[in-house]
């Protein structure tokens, strides 16, 4: 059942994703200032969205997990972060990519660059933290203060256009900046990375869970 529902949200997202790109390329006019490189933001924002909805997912499953030392809601925090820094990755290169068309360079130690690299790290820092702990609950228990620790940059991400002055646009969700036409795409393409990234949570948590029993049956062969 699990596989039938992995298979499908992933067959969705990716005809959702196909159908839109299609759209961007062909039905939408290029931008009078920007021109064609635009249509990046299309990726670029639901990107931003999704990685801060993952790790918010992250942060209530480590406080879960602290409360209730059920391994269940570690193997949903680390998968949430794996996907979460997929899309931070995703909205970093993008987010590059536009740059160096408008700015004229492919990096500027921005307020909101630099934050959102930041929170970058500090997740690839949880995931490389995970493997260097051998006990089960000290990995748990270690990784899940990280990522509630980790979580204190996401604000200052959204934030840091309203609290400095930033070279990066104003964001145009909140400020009405964004052509109606171009709503429906933006919304859809959110809607094929959430359902991806749902999709690419069961397949981590599924590993995670069959990791887990593969490590609790090594731990009683060697008690033999």
């Amino acid at each position: 059942m699990q596989k039938k529902l992995i298979y499908t949200l992933a067959a969705l997202a990716g005809l959702m994703i196909v159908a839109i790109l299609r759209y961007i390329l062909f039905n939408l006019g290029d931008e009078v200032n920007q021109g064609a490189v635009y249509r990046i933001m299309f990726f670029h924002i639901p990107a931003a969205l999704m990685d801060f909805a993952m790790y918010f997912v992250a942060l209530i499953t480590s406080i879960t997990f602290l409360v209730t030392k059920r391994f269940f809601w570690d193997s949903l925090s680390v998968a949430a972060v794996e996907v979460g820094t997929m899309y931070c990755a995703l909205n970093l290169v993008t987010g590059s990519i536009w740059g160096r068309e408008a700015w004229g360079d492919w990096w500027y130690w921005d307020a909101r660059l630099t934050t959102q690299l930041i929170c970058f790290l500090l997740y690839v820092g949880y995931l490389i933290l995970r493997p260097a702990i051998e006990d089960p609950t000290q990995r748990a228990t270690f990784s899940a203060v990280l990522a509630i620790f980790a979580f204190a940059d996401v604000p200052i991400v959204y934030f840091s256009i309203q609290w400095w002055r930033t070279q990066h646009p104003s964001p145009v969700l909140t400020t009405g900046g964004l052509p109606r036409e171009m709503w429906p795409p933006l919304l859809g393409m959110l809607g094929a990375f959430a359902l991806l990234g749902v999709a690419l949570m069961l397949i981590r948590l599924r590993q995670e869970n069959m990791t887990r029993e593969i490590d609790s049956l090594r731990r009683q062969a060697h008690a033999l």
